[in-house]
């Protein structure tokens, strides 16, 4: 089983770092330095690649851009050498040309809103990145970009320490120097999360947006005595209570927090016991459920439709029960 298996693909970003002139192209700082960009370059074809995958699965795509000042006084007043002095100049000054993203994928970036501009190596460090993650609902990191030992290596500890799922997609990340990609990805693997390859990442993209069923919503049980139940589940239990209306046929019902709903017993309960009424379930692909629910042979009880909770539609199980579904993506 893949280890991408586990992650909800409603919690992912696609997070790219620095895709600019002065790490990727020949003319760019690295370039001029003396530095292979050759993998950098090979890098953006991947990124391509992934950005637009994510973008098609309406998953957000986040670029960084390294920007240096001309007159940097914190750096300045460093005793020892910044690895701005080990190059042929200081790498993507504002406003230049170096600090511009190449043209491989720069017609992606259509939103300056995901577009976070950063000072030092690390994405997180004295930026919006993580209040944009948190208000995007985004727990799971999917990181390319350059460079492997420096900016990308940063904003992968940065994620992990804020308890971000983290994947290093390895086709995407490129390294100033290719001999210390592998020991760089085995610690990355021990420590921060999971290194992945473009192709697992890609097949866990299709397989995670196909239609299905996510997560119980709740539980509808049919009493024979709804005061009872109340006082058992609310004052016995500690269940708190969400909402009290009429039922779609008038009986009385409550939902509860806790995913449980209850309801008057209807004309046809036997009064035994209470009953289960339905199964809800959060869902993704409504209508593409109801045609593999009709394809073979489980009836449909209702729609798909408007409901309660948005997109739905009613299906018997094989043991008669109702199972209710509703599209959290629409």
């Amino acid at each position: 089983m893949s280890a991408l298996a586990g992650l909800a693909k409603e919690s992912a970003a696609l997070l790219v770092i620095d895709p600019q002139n002065a790490f990727v192209h020949p003319e760019g700082t690295l370039g001029i330095s003396g530095v292979n960009i050759a993998p950098a370059q090979a890098a953006m074809q991947s990124i391509r690649r992934l950005a637009e995958q994510f973008k098609a699965a309406g998953l957000p795509v986040i670029w960084t851009q390294q920007v240096h000042l001309e007159k940097d006084a914190s750096r300045d007043a460093k005793v020892l050498a910044s690895h701005t002095d080990k190059r042929a100049r200081v790498s993507a000054i504002s406003g230049s040309w170096d600090a511009a993203f190449v043209d491989e994928v720069a017609d992606l970036i259509d939103d300056p809103t995901y577009v976070v501009v950063k000072h030092r190596f690390g994405a997180f460090y004295e930026t919006r990145l993580d209040a944009l993650l948190r208000m995007l609902g985004v727990t799971t990191l999917f990181v390319t970009g350059v460079t492997a030992n420096a900016c990308v290596e940063t904003t992968l500890r940065e994620a992990y320490l804020r308890d971000y799922d983290v994947v290093a997609v390895t086709d995407g990340i490129a390294a100033v120097r290719p001999a210390w990609i592998d020991t760089a990805q085995a610690v990355w693997a021990q420590y921060l999360g999971v290194v992945s390859s473009e192709q697992e990442v890609s097949e866990w993209l299709e397989h995670s947006s196909r239609p299905q069923a996510l997560g119980l919503h709740h539980l509808l049980l049919e009493t024979k005595d709804l005061a009872a139940s109340e006082r058992f589940y609310f004052d016995v239990l500690g269940f708190d209570e969400r909402k009290r209306e009429a039922f779609r046929d008038g009986r009385k019902f409550v939902a509860t927090h806790q995913g449980l709903a209850l309801v008057e017993g209807g004309p046809d309960f036997t009064g035994a016991a209470s009953t289960l009424e339905h199964l809800c379930f959060r869902a993704r692909g409504i209508d593409a459920i109801a045609e593999r629910a009709r394809a073979g042979d489980h009836r449909i009880i209702r729609g798909p439709g408007p409901g309660p909770y948005g997109h739905t539609v009613y299906i018997e199980d094989p043991d008669g029960n109702e199972i209710e579904l509703f599209d959290v993506s629409v």
